[in-house]
């Protein structure tokens, strides 16, 4: 386990495996904004007001994990409960269910409607094009989904665990853990996650099929001081 690609997850993907899609500099980076909302910055001492001026729009937020950068009043940084940042080092026990598949292109329109419905804030059209993502449809509906997002040749975010409302309580999202967590030690790469402490009921899920708490991770938001309305 390398901790520098665990404490700054962003960074470390941008700095690697997610390289050809970043966008800034030394002192910044960030994924394009179709992608995924998070940017990062190499330590907590760096002064990237310059940086940043040139990687957000006027009306955009932005969000930063396990680093946040110094910033001048221009910006408005919001710190947000810290995350459980969770890592799965062993195998876990296949669990029995439906077949899952990876999805692709043709299958984004139900991914879009899902995450929409049940996992809105951070995943945007191109989100897919970060890793590999695996649902289970029944009845011709996507009933469940998980995917890869922030990454490393050592590490691998799991993300998008979410399940249809419908389709709750039929051990789908564990499955499928179960299975991506098991592909990702394969490929000799260590999955982690993140979840909040609030959200007791996923974070039990986790701890419950394997997953132990490495440590909280800071999580912060970035906008332009006058442009203080709602998140995006």
């Amino acid at each position: 386990m390398n901790a520098a690609d665990l404490d700054n997850p962003i960074w470390a993907a941008l700095r690697s495996r997610h390289a050809a899609s970043a966008r800034g500099s030394s002192l910044a980076l960030r994924y394009p904004s179709a992608m995924a909302p998070f940017a990062a910055v190499p330590s907590a001492d760096s002064d990237a007001d310059a940086a940043l001026d040139t990687l957000i729009d006027g009306d955009e937020t932005v969000y930063f994990l396990g680093c946040s950068p110094r910033v001048s009043q221009a910006w408005s940084l919001h710190a947000y409960a810290p995350l459980a940042q969770m890592i799965c080092p062993e195998p876990l026990a296949p669990i029995d269910g439906p077949e899952a598949i990876e999805l692709s292109d043709v299958h984004r329109a139900d991914v879009m409607d899902l995450t929409a419905l049940v996992y809105p804030h951070y995943f945007r059209a191109d989100t897919m094009a970060m890793g590999r993502y695996f649902g289970i449809y029944e009845n011709g509906r996507l009933a469940a989904m998980i995917g890869e997002r922030m990454g490393t040749d050592r590490c691998q975010e799991i993300s998008a665990i979410c399940t249809h409302p419908d389709f709750n309580g039929r051990g789908y999202a564990r499955r499928l853990l179960a299975m991506l967590t098991n592909a990702t030690l394969e490929r000799g790469r260590l999955p982690f996650l993140h979840v909040s402490h609030e959200n007791v009921r996923a974070k039990g899920l986790y701890e419950q099929i394997g997953y132990r708490h490495r440590g909280d991770i800071g999580f912060w938001s970035l906008r332009r001081a006058q442009h203080r309305g709602g998140e995006q």
